[in-house]
């Protein structure tokens, strides 16, 4: 009667209801039942008992791009209950595109995802120009999970500009009238919406802004009407709203509730507390409340911890990498290196040189005392900072920072909260959480390989926010919803993110008590022997994706159901249950 039936399990179903004892009974890829006590056979019983089983995890907003093109795993999201992920976000990624355009797509996305030049030059095979070709390349590889896309516009933008895109110039009509007619196509063949960004800090890998920066509302609200004559789609966007005036914020909300009107579109983007203006969110939330009830449909994504950076002598940075006396240790491996910085005299000379100049981004946040922290892998609201461990020890904080580094033999992390911590917690991130116009999101696998690991993000939302928070906490069954129902409705998967007859068998099984998060460790994986953090972690007993196990007692099976999701999916009819 059934392929697999979970059996015993705490089931929470997406919804936000309690959990309730029941089974739950799998069959061609779908759930087919779910109630205490099944009765039927099955391939496989999993007893599930003292676990929670929760629908398969979704984030909307990853840049899996290059990786789905090159492997089939998306990991590290499957590692965390992630089932569907959605990539192209901010307005990078790879199609539509002409073999000149290759060097500045990569360009792009080196500067703003961390995604080595390198890698994508060996890993990308660009079998495609248009964007559809390059749907039809993913869907000819496996993989473990569903990946959906975006349109991205700087691609769009270079395909339809040329050099133009490049430096800035305004869209003519028939400019829009082509990037229009694209999207309408890439949504015609699958694509979930479009994507742009407009942030200052997106810059390519020579620092210049990426295509889409200055692109002026009338080509936004083309581009996705456009869209929307293909499908329905989703606009996604990373607004400047880091401007020191509130009123610039208000006026960017607006902006997006125009375009959310006139398209008809949903709108989501990216919601966090910044160090420009602290209470910048509050704005942005009052924006969207009245584009609302204007009629548009905003729905800001939230990072449920914070947005940072890891620093380490095996991370892209570290507090020490910028300074001229670092770049003879830079290439050595790992245990040379810190046999080297062992050396009091390489300490001394380091200690007392100068990271360059301070107005450079990378290099102010590498000195970032005050919201640098020790990182031990699962502590994403740390206590004392670099700076408050120099008070209390009456040192300097580069001395802390240096010593910190060296620990268990120069693998120790630190950790720097760029955003969402502000404050020293994560009391601001509650409170958007609880908002009820925003969803959670923002995991960013497959970019920022060497400085980040935040597709672990589902298992801090279900660790911290419901378990282990100091902070304020939420109901589990409220947890679930926010990584499950709630971004599959986003993005127009209907399908999926509930257990209940007809829907998608993509199910976790999690040891809830034993869950948590590990220190990264560092792989050499991809393309042209890249680096990437890898974040694993524990509790996650079983994962499947249409009923096939791809994940069990947190280790990767191999299997790869994984699909291209072309499209919104409608919610499935009932499936009658067995008698």
């Amino acid at each position: 009667m059934f392929d697999t039936v979970i059996r015993n399990g705490m089931v929470f179903d997406g919804t936000g209801a309690p959990g309730r004892v029941a089974d739950v009974g799998i069959r061609d890829g779908r759930i087919v039942a779910v109630a205490p006590d099944l009765a039927g056979d099955a391939a496989r019983v999993v007893d599930a008992s003292g676990c929670i089983v929760t629908p398969g995890f979704v984030d909307a907003h990853t840049h899996y791009d290059g990786q789905a093109t090159w492997s089939a795993s998306m990991a590290p999201s499957p590692l965390h209950g992630v089932t569907t992920v959605v990539a192209a976000n901010c307005g990078v990624g790879f199609a539509p595109c002409r073999a000149s355009d290759h060097d500045a797509l990569i360009a792009a996305m080196e500067g703003v995802e961390d995604i080595p030049g390198v890698v994508m030059a060996e890993g990308l095979d660009w079998s495609w120009e248009s964007f559809p070709e390059f749907l039809d390349a993913v869907e000819s590889r496996p993989h473990d999970i569903d990946v959906g896309f975006f349109l991205p516009h700087s691609p769009l933008r270079v395909f339809v500009m040329g050099e133009r895109a490049v430096r800035l110039e305004t869209a003519t009509p028939g400019d829009l009238d082509a990037m229009a007619e694209i999207a309408r196509e890439a949504v015609a063949a699958g694509a979930l919406g479009f994507s742009t960004s407009r942030l200052d800090s997106h810059r390519d890998s020579a620092g210049n802004f990426i295509p889409s920066h200055n692109a002026e509302e009338t080509e936004l609200v083309r581009i996705m009407q456009g869209a929307r004559e293909g499908g329905e789609a989703v606009f996604q966007m990373v607004p400047e709203v880091r401007h020191p005036d509130e009123q610039s914020i208000l006026d960017e909300m607006a902006m997006v509730g125009r375009i959310s009107r006139e398209a008809d579109c949903t709108a989501t983007f990216t919601l966090v507390q910044n160090s420009v203006q602290p209470n910048g969110w509050r704005r942005m939330l009052e924006g969207v409340e009245k584009a609302n009830a204007e009629g548009g449909r905003l729905k800001p994504q939230v990072f449920p911890r914070p947005v940072g950076m890891l620093y380490g002598l095996r991370a892209t940075l570290n507090p020490f990498s910028l300074c001229p006396e670092f770049a003879p240790l830079e290439k050595l491996p790992l245990a040379e290196r810190v046999a080297e910085m062992r050396k009091p005299e390489v300490r001394a000379r380091l200690l007392a040189d100068s990271p360059g100049d301070p107005s450079v981004p990378l290099v102010r946040f590498t000195r970032m005392w005050e919201r640098i922290y020790p990182f031990d892998g699962a502590n994403y609201a740390p206590k004392s900072s670099i700076a408050e461990l120099a008070r209390q020890q009456g040192r300097k904080p580069e001395e802390v920072a240096y010593d910190l580094l060296l620990e268990d033999d120069g693998r120790a992390l630190l950790i720097a909260t760029i955003a969402n911590y502000q404050d020293g917690d994560l009391k601001a991130v509650f409170e958007m959480l609880q908002h009820p116009d925003t969803v959670v999101g923002l995991g960013d696998g497959g970019a920022h390989y060497g400085m980040i690991c935040d597709a672990s993000y589902s298992t801090f939302l279900l660790t911290w926010w419901t378990r282990d928070s100091d902070q304020g906490r939420m109901e589990l069954a409220e947890a679930v919803r926010k990584l499950t129902s709630q971004p599959a409705a986003l993005v127009g998967l209907a399908d999926r993110g509930k257990i209940a007859p007809g829907y998608k068998a993509d199910i976790n099984v999690i040891d809830y008590d034993r869950l948590g998060l590990k220190l990264p460790d560092s792989l050499y994986d991809l393309p042209s022997g890249g680096h990437r953090f890898m974040q694993r972690s524990t509790g996650y007993r079983l994962t499947m994706v249409s009923g096939v196990p791809i994940v069990e007692d947190g280790v990767l099976t191999g299997a790869t159901p994984g699909k291209l999701v072309r499209g919104v999916q409608s919610a499935p009819a009932r499936v009658p249950e067995p008698a």
